[in-house]
């Protein structure tokens, strides 16, 4: 982590929604109970992946992965919110702001990735169902996972390090409640134009690039769906692909709008509420997507439940 001189020289003051008081209260009762579901929502789906031997597949390892990003990345996020949402400060230090940066973009970047990985997986289980087994062995599965934390960890050590080394003069105002690469360059003092081509390329990459891929691993899908007579087979095949649909809508849809146009009027005017989507919102109902809409993690929760029971009578 490198930052230059001037980047530690004071405390950098998150505004967030100090210009909507009236919105702050409100805003902490939501994402204080949006957290907490998160909390519980994706530690649950992680215990139950591991402790359940029937959810020792490729779809649920993916699964577990995605609900710790997901949790991580809240949480480098939240907490911090939450402070400057309940009382009158509102500044982060220049250590806990690069810390910020670092590890909400390298879980983000990772999360991308993370659902081109999944999208092949439901590949393989929907085209290639009797060789699914073979296709998705674990080493596999391993190295698909270590690819999506490789990228993110790579992006944020590039686009990270290149943000803080950009010289402030002096300009610590910061007009988002996170410290994310877009808001962060709009405070330099020199000409930034290189900084977001720079982010502008690797959002290509690791955006657009993943949604690429999960399109036409969807279209693969779709075609063969198209061929199936059975309707169980088609509510087998909805019920295969479509939390994780859903999960890609939510999220894609969100974070390219901040980080394609990161300098359009409409992320000026709309990007702290639609970046408080990505980061709170959806990490809050992905664990709710995937459990009303699964019978096998719903079951196995049941089982937990039951045993737990169990256990203390």
């Amino acid at each position: 982590m490198m930052m230059n001189n001037e980047s530690l020289e004071g405390d950098f003051i998150l505004v967030g929604f100090s210009d909507q008081p009236q919105l702050e209260k409100i805003l902490f009762i939501v994402v204080l109970i949006s957290y907490f579901l998160t909390l519980v929502g994706n530690t649950a789906i992680i215990l139950v992946s591991i402790l359940d031997p029937m959810l020792h597949m490729p779809m649920y390892y993916f699964l577990t992965n995605l609900s710790f990003v997901d949790l991580c990345f809240t949480t480098s996020i939240v907490p911090q919110l939450l402070w400057n949402l309940h009382g009158p400060a509102k500044t982060i230090t220049p250590i806990g702001c690069a810390i910020q940066l670092y590890v909400s973009l390298a879980l983000g970047s990772t999360e991308c990735v993370l659902l081109a990985v999944m999208a092949y997986d439901r590949y393989a289980a929907v085209c290639k169902p009797l060789h699914y087994a073979t296709v998705m062995h674990p080493r596999l599965c391993q190295s698909l996972a270590g690819v999506a934390w490789l990228s993110g960890v790579g992006n944020t050590l590039i686009q990270g390090t290149i943000t803080f080394r950009l010289p402030l003069c002096g300009n610590r105002r910061i007009y988002h409640f996170i410290c994310e690469v877009p808001a962060m360059i709009k405070l330099a003092c020199v000409d930034t134009h290189a900084n977001e081509v720079q982010l502008f390329l690797a959002s290509l990459v690791l955006l657009l690039l993943p949604l690429a891929f999960i399109l036409v691993s969807y279209g693969y899908i779709a075609q063969v769906v198209m061929r199936i007579k059975s309707a169980q087979a088609w509510c087998k095949a909805l019920g295969t692909c479509g939390s994780h649909l859903l999960v890609v809508s939510l999220f894609y849809g969100t974070i390219i709008a901040v980080y394609i146009h990161p300098n359009s009027s409409y992320a000026h005017s709309q990007g702290k509420f639609i970046t408080l989507l990505y980061t709170v919102v959806t990490p809050t109902l992905n664990p709710l997507i995937y459990t009303l809409r699964n019978k096998d993690v719903k079951g196995a929760m049941k089982k937990l439940v039951r045993r737990d029971q169990r256990v203390r009578k």
